[in-house]
């Protein structure tokens, strides 16, 4: 074993929160950062937009979780999967920009999570990106995440803006502003053609700093304690094991997978799991790894028999050369797109004072594996926004390398049947609007031979996938399953932090990534703080 060295804050985790942890608390010169990430520092396929299609399966880039069969997955198995570079999931994602609604934070400050509204977080939104549009009163100028408008236009577009309209969802150009109702082009992480992750955007401005250490291929192992204060981590990097203390504090950071796995590893979980496999019980938190929310949501799929509308159709053959070469030039077109590039918010029935559902479109029909599909067509997204099932991650073994067992216990809330009955008709009435006639667009998948709603559900089970937007897994709170109090430090343990997707209560009305990202910059303001 490697001699110890001591650090004032250890990171574990370089994804979207830790990236962006290590740049703020190594920015005044003041203290000492160890950034800890267990994956590789890039992969050719990041930097472009599209790449994402080859990284949803490559494990070179991606820790290629899976969840148990169960009941509400038709038995399958159900992919997870999750960033294994520096930047974490924002380096493999779909690159969709989405905060929420206040509604969403508003709920987690008045399930007692004082500093944690709607107004609480919007400066950290602000402070966090470099937007042109929208209004200044939302939306930030000047921080390091660039986010755009997706230049993408024409005939397939006006059709689907203009269905929208016939069944009354109206447009709206900023749906992280004021009010996310309504249909609009998806904001994006990209810029200029290339990925705006936080590895780029927070980690490339810093890492040339003196006072912080950026490790790779380093797996942490487990953290270390005098009593009940965390002194610092145990981490192996090719096979050797090394320890490093923290003068301040560790700080978890390894997303909604790994940081209930850690703290179960380490000794902070719940007794019998722990028991299970020979762990001593550090701090019993029945808490750490229950509450697993995540957006289960059904592709459905439509041929569209209009030529030349969909990329089926303009990246077959030398249209494929021609998008490389377009991309080459403008930075736009197939391998500049994020993973939907249209979307709509909007209510499953009247009286909501809030949209409940997500709606995306794909401009093509998808293969297995995120291909383009031999025939023309498109790919709609739906699910409910705010899920209320809820499952658990728990360590399938006492090693650090063995992946930790994961069930989703999908549709068990009878709301989220509900919503998800409701999203898919949504949908079927906005493909049967006038304006769609142009498409010659044919319902593929599930196919209107089913209607009612057990042969719906049954298909939902058959096929579904996950919107990939893991969270929960170490709740913020101060009720018995709550894992960190409203400051992100964990209950019962000094020293200590989580800050990432997994202390978040609820799910929030969309992709997760710009949430996490703020939690990383909120996280960091609080740790300095404490340090003052």
């Amino acid at each position: 074993m490697a001699e110890s060295q001591t650090y004032d804050y250890i990171i574990v985790g370089a994804g979207s929160a830790g990236s962006v942890l290590a740049n703020r608390l190594s920015a005044s010169g003041k203290y000492s950062v160890l950034l800890l990430e267990a994956g590789r520092p890039s992969h050719p396929w990041s930097r472009i937009p599209i790449g994402f299609a080859k990284l949803i399966d490559n494990p070179k880039a991606n820790w290629l979780y899976e969840s148990e069969p169960e009941e509400a997955t038709g038995g399958r198995p159900i992919p997870v999967p999750r960033g294994k570079l520096l930047g974490g999931s924002s380096s493999i994602n779909g690159m969709v920009f989405v905060r929420g609604q206040a509604q969403d934070f508003d709920t987690w400050a008045q399930l007692g999570n004082r500093g944690w509204s709607y107004a609480d977080v919007l400066p950290f939104f602000r402070s966090m990106e470099n937007y042109d549009a929208g209004e200044d009163e939302f939306r930030g100028r000047s921080g390091p995440l660039r986010v755009t408008d997706l230049k993408e236009h024409g005939p397939f577009y006006d059709a689907l803006v203009a269905a929208a309209g016939e069944v009354g969802i109206e447009q709206n150009q900023d749906y992280n502003g004021a009010v996310q109702d309504g249909i609009g082009m998806t904001q994006v992480t990209i810029n200029k053609g290339r990925r705006m992750s936080t590895a780029y955007c927070y980690l490339d401005p810093a890492k040339n700093r003196s006072n912080l250490r950026i490790e790779t291929s380093a797996l942490t192992e487990r953290l270390l304690f005098e009593g009940t204060k965390c002194t610092g981590v145990r981490y192996t990097i090719g096979g050797v094991a090394q320890d490093a203390l923290a003068g301040r504090e560790v700080i978890v950071s390894a997303g909604a997978i790994n940081s209930p796995q850690l703290l179960e590893l380490s000794g902070i979980g719940q007794p019998e799991v722990l028991a299970k496999h020979g762990i001593e019980v550090l701090k019993a938190l029945p808490g750490v790894g229950e509450n697993l929310r995540d957006h289960y949501a059904p592709r459905m799929k439509w041929d569209v028999k209009t030529k030349g509308l969909t990329y089926n159709d303009k990246a077959r053959g030398l249209g494929l050369v021609f998008q490389a070469l377009k991309f080459a030039m403008t930075g736009t077109g197939l391998l500049g797109l994020p993973a939907s590039p249209i979307r709509a918010y909007v209510r499953s029935r009247p009286g909501l004072s809030s949209p409940d559902i997500g709606m995306s479109w794909i401009p093509f029909l998808v293969a297995d594996g995120f291909k383009l599909d031999k025939q023309s067509g498109m790919t709609v997204i739906t699910h409910p926004l705010r899920s209320e099932s809820m499952g658990s991650i728990h360590i399938g073994s006492a090693e650090a390398t063995t992946a930790p067992t994961i069930r989703f216990n999908f549709l068990s809330a009878e709301y989220d049947c509900e919503v998800t009955l409701a999203a898919m008709r949504m949908a079927r009435d906005m493909m049967a609007a006038p304006s769609i006639a142009m498409l010659q667009a044919t319902e593929l998948a599930p196919g209107l031979d089913l209607q009612d709603d057990k042969a719906l559900l049954d298909w939902v089970k058959e096929t579904a996938e996950t919107a990939y937007h893991p969270i929960g897994t170490c709740k913020m709170g101060d009720d018995p399953r709550a894992v960190v109090d409203d400051q992100l430090r964990v209950h019962g343990i000094q020293g200590l932090r989580v800050a990432d997707a997994s202390i978040m209560p609820t799910l929030t009305s969309g992709n997760t990534n710009a949430p996490s990202i703020m939690i990383g910059e909120k996280a960091a303001a609080m740790v300095l703080a404490s340090a003052a």
